[in-house]
């Protein structure tokens, strides 16, 4: 506390030093009293002129005074003041009766309140001298200025309490890495109070400051981030210059050395142990080895590559970017039997190399790979992928068509056993050896049905028949010239009739081809000719093409439909396989006649006769003539018959009786002849009379004595007059009846009779009037069938 009195004791000095100072350089007049002079002007006229009269300068106060005393800041004065006590002086304007306050009687000014520098530098008062009783202004209002001087009060402080920066490893020393920045609040223009010095306190003797800028640098060349990544340092920023009592500040700078591709990728060891079985298949993972890098990010990136031994050619490597690993693979199938062990050397590099740190050595390096191959239990294996093999069609059963070979490729060597695969039917055409693998035909085989075969072989090791294998095998049958060649198509031939004086035509009447079964080898020219018995035939003859084909033509004029209409000529075709075949086909040759151009009218004889004897119109006019015949006849036989036999009423409530059926069930088991008319009768009502079943009579009439009982012949005639009287005399029958039911069935019938109407009641609602004309005659039929015999309306 006392320092800092005498501190503030000291710059009251000094200002005061100050003050006198500026009074001695002021001018005389400044210093002077205003007083008036009296001058004349040009025409005559007094002019006055004042002078300033105070007695001061720029005033000056120590910032954050804290004495006990106000501070003195300066005094005000004006010459005329005699010190009598008749002036006052009064002071206004900033701060003016709160921070200063002036004594109206000596004009000395004090700061009643500590100031601060940094909150308000300076303060403008205005001062006047005025007559204490009338206050009357002695002096015109004049204005000054209070300056707060300033103290090292304010330490340093940086931007940012902590600074993060990053320069690569291996920089050169002096590299620039951060430039920290400190501030002074102080008042940089009066003394050394915010003059600012950088020093570094923590980060030795790795990194180093300007004093002046604050700027960082490295001190250290060479500084591996493998080694050590991160540096924490700390810097002071001090005032006063850095001399001593003066202030300061510091701040936290965390300092990474970013990564640069300065390390080659290493492998930990010089020889990788792998084994891959010889079952493997291409593709499978075989092993994984690894090169370190420190580096880190692209400057870690390792990339692979087989660049050395005797397994390049089935083996290959790729890198795994996630784990940075190198992922040996199988490339070729292996065989333990073949090779059980392979080397590759393996080189592991980086993918960016840094051209800087190249003179350093090279950025890679080798590893030796050795791969041991392990025996599996393989199935067996073809010493072909496929097998064609021939057989000639038409070969006989058990004929060797070829062989198929296996062998088991373990050490072992255990036997194979031979199959035909059995989902297809083709198996019934061949069968295979199962020990020598020989396949032979079961049946003799038509290449025309199918040409190839293809089958499938499968090979079992017969001590592990879940080892197999499995072969395609096609068989081509060949053709043997087993098919004669005949007409290509159903060829048929027309001639004109002519007379014998009709020049014969150079134009065949049609041209023949024929098609082979066989192959193109045991036919490929056909040869067509007549048979010998008929070379000489005296109508037609066959020319050969050479091209196969040939055509047919007539040697004579003169054919005649009515000595023959119809001509079978047989025509020899032959191949020229070995040994050839020939067949004889028949061409159909019709005669037919034809107009004056040689266009076909017809080929039927019965048309030529009718055509002989009558023109075409004679027979269109007989044509019409038998039309309007038959008209007539059909109208005349509709007509008589509708006039005579009126069968059928049109009226709809009659319609529903026009359908009579009669249901004849048989004779039973005594039905044995089956035209003996004896057997119509009902023995029962041969001697009596035979009740009705289909009306129930009002009165009982015995049989009238003069009618004589159905005589058992076979005489048709007597049979129906005998009936035809009974049906008249019957007083039981009404003339309409209708309804008769034939319901005998003969003498021992098991099945009893059938008829649905045995049932029937006797009453009837049906209207018989519409059977007024036909009723006696279905009564009289009825009747000659017996009592039992009914026709039923219903059916």
């Amino acid at each position: 506390m006392k320092a800092n009195y005498c501190l503030h004791a000291i710059l009251v000095c000094l200002g005061m030093l100050a003050n006198s100072q500026a009074l001695s350089n002021e001018k005389l007049n400044h210093l002077r009293p205003l007083h008036s002079h009296h001058e004349k002007g040009k025409e005559g006229q007094v002019l006055q002129r004042s002078k300033r009269g105070w007695v001061w300068n720029q005033f000056f106060v120590i910032e954050e005074y804290t004495g006990p005393d106000p501070v003195l800041v300066g005094r005000l004065h004006s010459d005329i003041d005699s010190g009598d006590g008749n002036i006052k002086y009064i002071l206004s304007g900033e701060g003016a009766g709160t921070i200063f306050v002036i004594d109206d009687k000596s004009g000395n000014i004090h700061a009643t309140k500590t100031l601060d520098r940094e909150e308000r530098a300076q303060y403008t008062l205005m001062a006047q001298a005025v007559d204490r009783d009338t206050n009357r202004p002695l002096e015109p209002p004049s204005e000054f200025i209070v300056k707060v001087q300033d103290i090292n009060d304010n330490p340093p402080e940086f931007l940012h309490e902590n600074y993060h920066a990053n320069v690569p490893e291996r920089s050169n020393v002096g590299t620039s890495v951060i430039q920290v920045t400190a501030s002074d609040a102080d008042d940089p223009t009066y003394g050394n109070s915010a003059k600012l010095v950088y020093s570094i306190l923590e980060g030795q003797p790795y990194f180093s400051v300007e004093a002046q800028t604050g700027i960082i640098r490295t001190a250290l060349p060479n500084m591996d981030r493998e080694a050590k990544e991160e540096y924490h340092v700390v810097i002071q920023a001090k005032d006063m210059g850095g001399h001593m009592g003066g202030l300061s500040g510091t701040t936290k700078v965390t300092i990474t050395l970013t990564d640069v591709n300065d390390n080659p990728p290493k492998f930990p060891q010089s020889v990788y142990q792998m084994s891959v079985s010889e079952a493997a298949v291409p593709g499978e993972e075989v092993g994984r080895l690894k090169a370190k890098d420190p580096d880190i990010g692209e400057n870690g990136l390792v990339t692979y590559n087989i660049i050395d031994g005797d397994g390049m050619e089935l083996f290959e490597i790729s890198t795994d970017y996630e784990t940075q690993e190198g992922v040996v693979k199988l490339k070729k199938p292996v065989d333990f039997e073949t090779k059980k062990a392979y080397s590759l050397k393996v080189e592991a590099a980086n993918v960016h190399i840094d051209p800087k740190f190249i003179s350093n050595g090279p950025f890679k390096d080798t590893v030796t790979v050795k791969i041991a191959v392990e025996d599996a239990d393989e199935p067996p294996m073809f010493l072909a992928p496929s097998y064609i093999h021939e057989v000639q069609e038409n070969a006989a059963a058990g004929t060797i068509v070829g062989r198929v070979h296996a062998k088991d490729p373990d050490a072992a060597g255990s036997p194979i056993r031979y199959s035909i695969d059995r989902h297809t039917d083709l198996d019934r055409y061949f069968s295979i050896g199962q020990e020598d693998g020989f396949i032979k035909t079961t049946k003799p085989l038509d290449r025309e049905e199918t040409a190839w075969l293809n089958i499938s072989v499968f090979a079992t090791e017969f001590h592990n028949r879940h080892q197999e294998a499995k072969v395609p095998v096609a068989i081509r049958v060949i053709d043997v010239n087993d098919n004669a060649p005949k007409f290509a198509a159903p060829y048929e031939g027309f001639i004109c009739e002519s007379d014998q004086t009709k020049p014969v035509s150079n134009q065949p009447i049609v041209s023949i081809s024929a098609e082979d079964k066989d192959d193109t080898a045991n036919g490929p020219r056909f040869l067509f000719s007549l048979p010998p018995e008929i070379v000489h035939n005296p109508n037609f003859t066959v020319r050969d093409n050479r091209d196969n084909t040939a055509g047919v033509y007539v040697k004579r004029g003169g054919f005649s439909r009515q000595k023959q209409d119809l001509y079978l000529l047989p025509i020899v075709i032959s191949d020229g396989g070995i040994p050839p075949m020939s067949s004889t086909n028949t061409l159909t040759i019709k005669v037919c006649g034809c107009d004056v151009n040689g266009a076909l009218l017809s080929c039927n004889a019965e048309a030529y006769v009718l055509n002989a004897g009558l023109s075409t119109g004679a027979l269109v006019a007989i044509l019409a003539c038998i039309v309007i015949l038959l008209v007539i006849v059909v109208l005349f036989v509709t007509l008589r018959r509708q006039k005579k036999e009126p069968l059928i009423v049109f009226e709809e409530e009659d319609v529903r009786e026009n359908i009579i059926t009669y249901d004849d069930e048989g004779g039973g088991e005594e039905d044995t002849e089956a035209f003996d008319i004896a057997t119509l009768q009902n023995p029962d009502g041969i001697n009596g009379f035979i009740p009705r079943k289909d009306i129930k009579p009002e009165y009982q009439y015995m049989p009238r004595p003069g009618l004589r009982p159905a005589p058992n012949s076979v005489d048709v005639d007597d049979f129906i007059n005998t009936r035809i009287q009974e049906a008249d005399n019957d007083p039981t029958a009404p003339p309409y009846d209708s309804i008769q039911i034939y319901g005998y069935e003969g003498r021992g019938s098991v099945a009893g009779s059938l008829s649905s109407l045995e049932s029937a009641t006797t009453d009837s609602d049906l209207d018989y009037d519409y059977l007024q004309n036909w009723g006696p005659r279905f009564k009289k039929l009825a009747d000659l069938y017996g009592s039992k015999d009914t026709f039923d309306d219903d059916s």
